[in-house]
């Protein structure tokens, strides 16, 4: 039986952030002691760091936001009072999130066709990117 409780896809958005939600599940896993060892070492990081670092907020604050908030509604309040970014700085993390690895990070490049490799999906050319290989070992697509 699969005890993991998946966040939801990267390519959920809440208030025109793309990974917001996932984010926020994992923070919610998190302090219910129930994020699966497979993402403790990316929680903060990776995505969720692109986003806070887009966000100009830090992992400790949206732990404390989603702990103090019993729905998405909440969180999605909070965010639009203290997330101020453009709508240009908004496209500019949804492009690099879903461009990444870009064709020419060749350590990047590397990188996605060694965690194909040990999520299974070595034969799934329809995975390119991070949030694709996400989606696809989520089984999502």
């Amino acid at each position: 039986m699969n005890d993991i409780t998946y966040p939801r896809s990267p390519l959920e958005t809440m208030d025109g952030w793309t990974h917001l939600p996932r984010y926020i599940d994992k923070i919610r896993l998190h302090l219910a002691d129930r994020l699966h060892p497979d993402y403790q070492p990316n929680f903060g990081k990776g995505f969720d760091g692109m986003w806070l670092k887009a966000a100009d907020v830090t992992h400790e604050q949206m732990i404390e936001v989603v702990q103090n908030a019993m729905t998405d509604g909440e969180v999605c309040d909070w965010v639009r009072q203290h997330v101020k970014p453009s709508p240009a700085a908004k496209a500019a993390h949804r492009e690099a999130m879903l461009n990444r690895p870009a064709p020419d990070d060749t350590a990047g490049q590397e990188r996605i066709r060694q965690r194909k490799e040990e999520a299974g999906l070595a034969d799934r050319d329809d995975v390119k990117t991070f949030v694709d290989l996400i989606d696809a070992d989520e089984n999502r697509t």
